[in-house]
């Protein structure tokens, strides 16, 4: 029968469906912004997923990754049982095997290790949110290989904030986004702390403050910036230190505040050749000294009433020479070296347009003075009637973070805010708790030779903040105790490990051969590795004298297919984020804001349907049947047969305090410290799984030297005692490893390091060209493009790019560059190109833009998969026209003078350096159907156990069945 074509079609749309029969509250995992979410469940299957309003980090905003949780839920890439691999290593060919087997393999392999050296076991963890329990298990092992993703991540942002004013940007700091009037964006991806970023960006530009966004590719945050700054990767230090010079030599700084809260009046002798130069002077007591202008005397600087002098030289009582630290500060940044007619054409910018934005900091800074009517007391007990701040502020991540000069480029863009009085002052940059801590951290890396004994735990923590060379983890003859070299000569200031060397080093038994590698959510097989081709065959090359595995044996959790798992012996399943209790702590990355403390969990919405286990839940089982002390009593039974929730309700890491500081105390009353409550959980899970102390308004600005928030810090287990913490414009620390280089101390470098060492540990933040480039030398000019990726706002490193939700806003991955420069290379829209670096070369599509940098191409990040991962079908196109960068960079620097390689890194912390990578373009051929990416690489059988994907995974599908 035929429609009538005259008749009126009416759709019928069911506004208010029964969406669910119940909610439940937790908090997301789909990337670090840990909102708090509604998840709606019908039949027990998750049918929606919305942003929680009462949470304190989103307030009810969800964005595209949050909502497409439930995608991530129902994945088909969900791993779904215990693996043994049976066929060769990256080969895919396993076998399932039962829970049993897997823990008492895992248990006697790391046994082995424990009984004879610890060090052979390699610990290392991916974007994990339980790094307090991961170090710790470590700790406990005995093991001082291990570390998280912030050597290859972040370790630049955190050491240099640590070391200069006791905090850092990423998740610890925000803008004061009520107040500021001017705010400067560094680097900033789109995927990290996106909704408050987002709601905050919202505020300012409803008031009409400025937003300055400095990033080489205009998307995202920057695309809605007031004005967009497109700098050459690499050189956003200088830039920064030009904004200083522009500032300093028109005496547009806060001198009052760098008198009151910053190191800037400390005496540094000047004795060059001693092993006390560059040091601070100090009296009997060890109080640095300053020179009193009231007294015309020395002075202990930490006295509250000195008049203390900036400039000047001064005398010693032995007759030495010392001057203030602002006096060395001045005179390197008002250098015509860092003048914006001398730096201008390396940034890629205009020199006039420098000098404008440096007189447009100081205008809101100076001009447009924040005041805000609220009485507060100091450290030395003096009462302000008023909170009197500079409204600017300013924010940065990952993207001057990831070069090789990053360490003083992000300590260089705290001092511009110290010099201005921003930092946590009414309109700047605010710190989140548990920060500000004491500069730095007092906490010390251990793994020193008598820290470590077969089957005992470690003495310490395996990370810690060094503050002179005796601190190091090396040998006798300065090689490195750790696999990864961190805390040694190559990487001294290493605060989060080097992740990406791991596998390199143990592949070199460099500085030895390890047994057992054991990772947690780390691609290292693809995305999260530098050369990830290399890396591939480093993972299955083989000892020609014995036949085995260079790297023995390799155990690996996941949830998901990663392109890493088929490189592993030995695969632990791990469950969703809403299959499983887990924590955000304060001993890790919490949730708090600037106006208050906060922790949260997650809680088991619905029960998995496969037969996996947490990670955590599976570690803590395996060091019980270690016998690791932390986790056992004295019978060898459990200490927390609970497994994870348990732990997190009653674990101590020191007396009263825990893995949560919410509802402590015998009977849920306490905050912060507190005796173990058997109860706490549930408590969480009543308040919709989240804690918040909330400041007074007194405690709010100035945590640094705020006497109020030092004591509520110190009753809340945040920081030891309520000391002022001084901002260190000029960094001691740096200054001793310094002076080692120059032979002095019990503790000296080997002498192929001491030129690097002396040269990088420079106590003020210097600039220097980024290494690849300055290694290349004359090879430079055939590599002349600069190539970096971004992170999207709808992806989190490869997580997403299986979901199918957030497939459709980004499917694959192209190459963008200068619509100007392509044309200048005969390159068009939808080309093909050939990319290469000194390292390797790829093949990828290209796609034209004008809000780019001109001598920068990009790509998204982690878009691109190997075939057969993830659940994707072969001929997905992240498969098939993705691409990596990764197989271009490599993560040892190329050999300068035939001598010892240096890891592609900051050669203060270690942090890889992602984006210095120097590339050339060539067009390949046009676009063509069937063309594909390359390099190219066997297809990745799909892991036993697992479901077919559909061919259209649809919402609700699962619900339906």
């Amino acid at each position: 029968m035929i429609s009538n074509p005259l008749e009126t079609v009416r759709e019928v749309v069911d506004t208010s469906p029964t969406v669910s029969d119940s909610v439940a509250y937790t908090t997301c995992y789909m990337c670090a912004c840990r909102c708090g979410i509604k998840v709606h469940l019908k039949d027990g299957k998750i049918r929606y997923i919305e942003g929680n309003k009462n949470h304190p980090v989103n307030k009810g905003v969800l964005c595209a990754k949050g909502s497409a949780g439930i995608m991530q839920h129902y994945s088909p890439a969900r791993l779904s049982k215990p693996l043994k691999r049976v066929g060769p290593r990256g080969s895919g060919e396993f076998q399932e095997i039962e829970w049993e087997e897997a823990l008492s393999t895992a248990a006697q392999w790391l046994g082995d290790v424990r009984k004879t050296d610890p060090r052979k076991l390699a610990f290392f963890t991916g974007r994990d949110q339980s790094q307090s329990l991961t170090g710790w298990w470590a700790s406990q092992f005995g093991t001082p290989n291990h570390a998280a993703h912030g050597g290859f991540c972040s370790v630049n942002m955190a050491a240099a904030g640590l070391y200069t004013i006791g905090g850092s940007f990423w998740e610890f700091g925000e803008p004061d986004w009520e107040h500021t009037e001017y705010f400067m964006m560094f680097g900033v991806a789109e995927d990290h702390d996106s909704n408050p970023i987002k709601a905050g960006l919202g505020r300012i530009k409803t008031r009409g403050a400025k937003f300055v966004s400095v990033n080489p590719v205009k998307t995202g945050y920057s695309a809605i910036a007031d004005e967009w700054v497109g700098i050459r990767p690499g050189t956003d230090g200088l830039f920064v230190m030009a904004l200083m010079h522009e500032l300093l030599k028109a005496r547009r700084v806060d001198l009052d505040y760098l008198v009151r809260y910053t190191n800037a009046p400390w005496l540094v002798i000047q004795a060059p050749g001693a092993a006390d130069h560059g040091l601070f002077a100090r009296d009997a007591d060890g109080h640095p000294l300053c020179f009193d202008k009231k007294a015309g005397a020395l002075a202990n600087a930490m006295l509250a009433e000195v008049a203390p002098a900036l400039v000047g030289e001064h005398t010693l009582a032995d007759g030495r020479k010392a001057v203030p630290a602002f006096q060395l500060l001045y005179d390197r940044y008002t250098s015509d070296d860092y003048a914006p007619d001398a730096v201008a054409e390396r940034c890629g910018l205009d020199a006039d347009r420098i000098r404008r934005i440096a007189a447009e900091l100081a205008h809101a800074a100076f001009e447009k003075e924040v005041v805000i009517e609220q009485p507060w007391t100091d450290w030395a007990g003096r009462r302000h009637e008023k909170m009197i701040g500079r409204p600017v502020a300013m924010h940065a991540m990952r993207g001057i973070s990831a070069h090789s000069n990053g360490f003083h480029t992000c300590r260089a863009l705290h001092l511009l805010q110290l010099l201005l009085g921003s930092i946590d002052a009414p309109g700047g940059f605010r710190y989140k708790p548990p920060f500000p801590r004491p500069v730095p951290p007092p906490l010390k890396p251990a793994g020193k030779a008598g820290q470590i004994e077969p089957g005992k735990p470690m003495g310490g923590p395996p990370l810690g903040f060094p503050t002179s060379p005796e601190d190091l983890l090396v040998e006798e003859d300065g090689t490195p105790r750790r696999i990864d070299k961190a805390y040694s000569w190559d990487a001294p200031v290493a605060a989060h490990g080097l992740m990406h060397m791991v596998i390199q080093n143990a592949w070199a038994g460099d500085p030895y051969p390890i047994d057992v590698l054991f990772m947690y959510m780390a691609n290292m097989s693809w995305n999260s590795t530098m050369n990830s081709s290399g890396t591939m065959k480093m993972l299955t090359d083989k000892d020609p004298a014995t036949g085995e595995y260079k790297i023995p044996k390799i155990i690996y959790s996941d949830a998901y297919a990663s392109e890493m798992v088929a490189y592993a012996d030995l695969i632990l399943p791990d469950t969703t984020y809403l299959e499983r209790w887990d924590c955000i702590s304060l001993l890790d990355r919490p949730i708090c804001d600037a106006d208050g403390a906060a922790d949260s969990i997650r809680q088991p919405v619905v029960k998995p349907d496969r037969d996996v286990r947490p990670f955590q839940d599976a570690l803590i089982e395996i060091g019980v049947r270690l016998g690791l002390p932390g986790l056992t009593k004295e019978d060898g039974s459990p200490k927390y047969p609970g497994g994870y929730p348990d732990y997190l309700a009653n674990h101590e890491r020191a007396p009263g305090v825990g893995p949560l500081a919410g509802y402590r105390g015998a009977d849920g009353t306490k905050e912060g410290k507190g005796e173990p409550n058997p109860d706490q959980l549930q408590r969480y899970v009543d308040n919709q799984c989240f804690w918040r102390h909330e400041f007074a308004p007194s405690e709010r600005y100035f945590k640094h030297a705020n006497k109020e928030y030092l004591e509520k810090a110190v009753s809340l287990g945040l920081i030891g005692a309520a000391n002022p913490i001084i901002h260190q414009i000029y960094s001691e620390p740096l200054q001793t490893f310094r002076l080692a280089a120059e032979g002095h101390g019990s503790v000296v470098p080997p002498e192929h390091h001491r030129e690097r060492v002396k040269t990088y540990f420079d106590p003020l933040p210097f600039w220097y060209a980024p290494f690849e480039g300055e290694v290349l030398g004359e090879e430079l000019d055939r590599f002349p493009m600069h190539a970096i990726t971004q992170r999207p706002a709808a992806m989190y490193h490869s997580w997403g790019s299986m979901n199918a939700w957030l497939r459709q806003i980004h499917g694959l991955n192209k190459l963008y560059m200068s619509r100007q420069r392509a044309e200048q290379l005969g390159i068009g829209e939808d080309d093909w190109v050939h990319v290469t670096s000194h390292h390797g070369r790829i093949k990828a599509q290209v796609q034209l833009m004008e809000g780019v940098n001109p001598d920068t191409v990009w790509t998204w990040n982690a878009i691109g998969k190997r075939k057969g991962a993830w659940g994707l079908d072969p001929k997905a196109p992240e498969a098939t026209k993705g691409f990596l960068l990764n197989h271009l960079i490599s993560e040892l620097l190329p050999p300068k003078g035939g001598g010892y390689r240096y890891a592609n890194a900051d050669p203060v912390t270690g942090q890889a350096a992602w984006y210095d990578l120097r590339v050339r373009i060539e067009r390949a051929e046009a676009d063509a159907p069937g063309t594909e990416a390359e390099p190219r690489f066997a297809p990745l059988p799909k892991p036993p156990g697992g479901k077919p994907g559909p061919g259209t995974l649809r919402y609700g599908k699962e619900a339906a069945e």
